[in-house]
């Protein structure tokens, strides 16, 4: 089933290349399906880039979603175009009154910065305050999973003296249909300045660890009734994303280490590997199916 995005969405060309199934707006008027309406607040300084790679995990799930873009009213966006936003993007004060099956938040590129030292901090926890009576189920990640955290049960974040960069193997440790079909190891991405700690969250009775690694720390923590599941990694990364990041801090003279397990042979000449792309699908569809599908009402709005 396919993705409805709006009809003149950039992503729309590349995905539709990949064969993913998306359907304008235009297009899906005329069928009587109740799609989910999932909204994806975006922090990612560019948001085309961050658009297409959340959509094309959602584009593997055989329900219909019904997508909406969310922005920061208190930031100006440097790199991505006011027409670009202005198109697709609303602010909380525009959509307060809908209600909506899933939301999707993205991370940002500031772990470095104590939470209430970002601009838009009061903004994100009114929407994170808001979500919990307008959304049933949230997909927080990176930056976002852990200010979630912090807002919801008080998780401090630890900053790292070196950028935790590359992709890494995790164990599952918890029982949750989040991670039912995953293999008992599996590989992921992150790309992060700061961690969260065991302890500190096993000391949270509301929340459950479902994934943790060795090198890479605590990955995957729920509540215990689904409402909020919390993605330290970037599984939705394309395959070159890593690659580029590395180029990207390189170019600006910053003394950048290779993302370790990710060139063959540690050669950034060569192609890596995509060693995760199976367990972000189903990482995104079954939280799909059995937190927001299973969970939401027919009727938006009316809890069960």
């Amino acid at each position: 089933m396919p993705v409805k995005i709006p009809d003149n969405l950039p992503a729309k060309d590349i995905l539709e290349a990949e064969d993913i199934f998306v359907m304008t707006e235009d297009r899906a008027f005329h069928q009587d399906i109740r799609p989910l309406h999932i909204v994806i607040l975006n922090l990612m300084p560019v948001k085309e880039t961050a658009e297409t790679q959340i959509l094309r995990l959602l584009g593997n799930t055989p329900l219909q979603l019904d997508i909406s873009f969310l922005r920061m009213r208190t930031h100006q966006s440097k790199n991505t175009s006011a027409q670009h936003l202005a198109a697709f993007y609303k602010t909380v004060e525009e959509i307060e009154e809908r209600y909506f099956d899933g939301m999707i938040v993205t991370g940002a590129p500031i772990e470095h910065l104590p939470f209430e030292s970002v601009g838009y901090w009061p903004e994100f926890q009114e929407i994170m305050t808001w979500s919990r009576t307008h959304v049933t189920s949230t997909l927080l990640v990176c930056w976002a999973a852990m200010a979630g955290l912090y807002h919801e049960f008080g998780v401090p974040k630890h900053v790292f003296s070196s950028k935790l960069f590359g992709v890494f193997e995790h164990a599952i440790v918890g029982h949750s249909k989040l991670v039912r079909g995953f293999d008992e190891y599996f590989w992921a991405p992150h790309s992060r300045n700061a961690e969260l700690r065991l302890e500190e969250i096993e000391a949270v009775s509301d929340l459950e660890v479902l994934s943790i690694s060795d090198q890479a720390g605590v990955y995957m923590v729920a509540t215990r009734d689904g409402r909020q599941i919390y993605v330290t990694g970037h599984p939705e990364y394309d395959l070159l994303t890593l690659r580029d990041e590395y180029r990207r801090d390189r170019e600006r003279g910053i003394d950048m280490a290779l993302p370790v397990h990710y060139f063959p042979n540690d050669d950034p000449t060569q192609k890596p590997v995509h060693n995760w792309r199976s367990h972000a699908s189903l990482l995104m569809s079954n939280w799909l199916n059995y937190y927001v599908y299973q969970e939401t009402p027919y009727e938006l709005g009316k809890r069960r």
